[in-house]
């Protein structure tokens, strides 16, 4: 299975708790049925992304790195590679190298969190981020890697004073899944 395969297949499978997610389901299937490159940074339509929030809810709090080219506080993500041949994949992927937990992360169970669509700089249009979940153990280390200028435990109350709604709607469905 290729991964245009494996993100049409979890698409499908994603059940948006909401109109507006299900909405946005729609528009992911209705633009790679069009672009069946749109899964790369090359497509210049836009394209899907991966991503995932850390958290470590032993702690009560979540890791986000400041982004070298928005200077905002995010949750680890990019996008995909050749060699990922899963959209979780590609979101663990980031998740370790955008925090240097070299082990012990664990995607959280369900698919993923929320979906978030969301405008770029010129020649692309647009990242079709589908987001996901990943348990830190409690008390790691995080690493700073060279794509952050920071990066940063915050407690989940402080998450919407530094974070945009996208970031705090994720943590919110986070929290959600986990029950937390």
């Amino acid at each position: 299975m290729s991964l245009y395969d494996d993100a049409v297949r979890v698409l499908k499978e994603y059940e948006g708790p909401d109109g507006r997610q299900e909405e946005l389901r729609g528009v992911y299937l209705d633009h790679l049925a069009a672009h069946p490159e749109g899964m790369y940074k090359p497509c210049t339509a836009g394209h899907v992304t991966g991503s995932a929030l850390v958290v470590d809810p032993v702690g009560g709090r979540v890791l986000l790195t400041l982004h070298k080219k928005l200077g905002m506080w995010l949750q680890m993500g990019g996008h995909c590679e050749p060699g990922d041949t899963t959209l979780a994949g590609a979101a663990m992927r980031e998740a370790v190298e955008e925090s240097g937990i070299g082990s012990g992360l664990t995607l959280v169970a369900g698919g993923p969190v929320r979906l978030d669509r969301h405008p770029i700089p010129a020649p692309c249009n647009w990242h079709l981020d589908v987001q996901y979940a990943v348990l830190a153990p409690a008390g790691v280390e995080a690493e700073i890697s060279d794509e952050s200028l920071d990066l940063r435990w915050f407690p989940y109350a402080e998450v919407a004073a530094v974070a945009d709604t996208s970031v705090v709607r994720l943590l919110e469905a986070t929290r959600a899944r986990l029950g937390a």
